[in-house]
């Protein structure tokens, strides 16, 4: 029983704590701290020999049941979806976050170390005259890892307002100079994005990728597009640009996405905007539109679905690139109580529910949803409690919930 590591067992909550040496009152429910009682009673002595046995095989029994339960990446896998989590050096370097993540997950997204900020070396690109892109320790670290795991990766992300430094934008890399022109805006960019992909197929690690985030949160709720100053040098078609460079460097493998959050306020222009994504020829320039999904327990789901029908009747793929369940509302975060916690496992069965039966039916076109992240205390909206476990890395009623496993999910 000690060699039970307590988030392997996916589904093994009580047993897992029983292993753990976790005392009763952790226990969500009445039955299951009875039987982290009867578990641990195995260890100490009892009365008979009889009874001893019968403990035993009373355990044993539950643990056969509990490896006999999927994994998300195995339950995803019979719909034709990757399971994904984002991914940080600090997570690997954990190991309960990395069998954590080996056992449930087989897609990463990195959160921070392929945005803008982290390829660009600027000295390099001073004496160059042109902009030079250095892959990072950390994004090649996590690189080996996906390769020595068979783990496929998101790309995240190539164009973006933020997160990228200023001094690509000026004249001679230098922010006291002004901002060069649209002619060299193209030009930087082009060589930009060539280096990322020519450089992932020189290391080795181009057969990796299925899927790149190109343009990321290019647009806002009320359909204007959002200024940067990819916009200002280059115009309103920097977008456009954007993708036809894309496709003139990454591989077929590779399907190419623009990422957005608040896409349940954004259908309208997502769905004009993918169709001005096409070339000469009236072929898309485009593979998929990515959903970050950071969703709320007050969200409406059937406000949500429309979106997915719309973007997904389009013919291109869709996928969730960022899924979070925060508690409450925007600004209004509720406590991680049993009450509240339900409420989660009951929208994240019926998010996921819904998506994969339009996969099933074939009215959406999804090959991945990501998690973005796995456990409360890493998440950027941990104050909110969004994910699948709690800093314990214990399941709560949303990892049922995406396990769909309703009796288990807050129903």
């Amino acid at each position: 029983m000690k060699k039970i590591i307590c988030y392997l067992l996916a589904g093994a909550m009580i047993i897992s704590l029983a292993a753990c040496g976790k005392n009763v009152d952790q226990v969500s429910s009445e039955d299951e701290a009875q039987a982290v009682i009867s578990a641990s009673e195995d260890s100490t002595e009892v009365s008979t020999e009889t009874e001893n046995d019968e403990n035993v095989a009373e355990v044993e029994e539950d643990i056969t049941a509990q490896e006999e339960i999927l994994r998300i990446k195995e339950l995803f896998a019979q719909h034709g979806l990757k399971a994904g989590t984002c991914l940080s050096t600090q997570m690997i370097d954990n190991d309960d976050y990395n069998a954590l993540i080996l056992d449930q997950f087989n897609s990463i997204t990195m959160e921070n170390s392929m945005k803008p900020d982290y390829l660009f070396n600027k000295q390099d690109s001073i004496a160059s005259g042109d902009l030079v892109v250095e892959f990072n320790q950390d994004m090649i670290k996590m690189l080996n890892w996906a390769k020595t795991n068979n783990m496929a990766v998101r790309g995240h992300t190539l164009v973006w307002h933020s997160q990228t430094p200023d001094w690509i934008f000026y004249k001679d890399f230098d922010t006291k100079n002004g901002l060069v022109t649209r002619e060299e805006m193209l030009a930087r960019l082009d060589s930009y994005i060539r280096q990322v992909f020519e450089g992932l197929e020189e290391k080795g690690y181009i057969d990796l990728f299925y899927a790149y985030d190109v343009v990321n949160e290019a647009w806002m709720e009320d359909g204007t597009m959002r200024d940067s100053k990819w916009k200002e040098i280059i115009g309103d078609d920097y977008l456009w640009q954007a993708f036809n460079i894309a496709n003139k460097y990454a591989p077929e493998s590779i399907d190419l996405y623009y990422n957005d959050y608040n896409e349940q306020f954004k259908t309208e222009t997502l769905v004009d905007f993918v169709e001005t994504l096409k070339d000469e020829d009236g072929n898309y320039l485009i593979d998929g539109v990515g959903f970050q999904a950071h969703l709320y327990t007050s969200d409406n789901l059937k406000d949500y679905f429309r979106t997915v029908d719309a973007v997904a009747k389009l013919g291109v793929k869709v996928q969730l690139t960022e899924l979070d369940v925060c508690l409450g509302a925007y600004k209004k975060p509720l406590f991680a109580v049993e009450e509240n916690t339900k409420a989660q496992g009951q929208f994240m069965y019926d998010l996921i529910y819904g998506l994969l039966e339009r996969v099933d039916n074939g009215t959406l076109n999804m090959d991945a949803i990501t998690f973005w992240g796995f456990a409360d205390d890493l998440s950027w909206r941990k104050e909110y409690s969004p994910l699948l476990y709690n800093k314990k890395l214990e399941p709560k009623f949303a990892y049922y919930g995406a396990m769909q496993i309703k009796e288990k999910a807050g129903y």
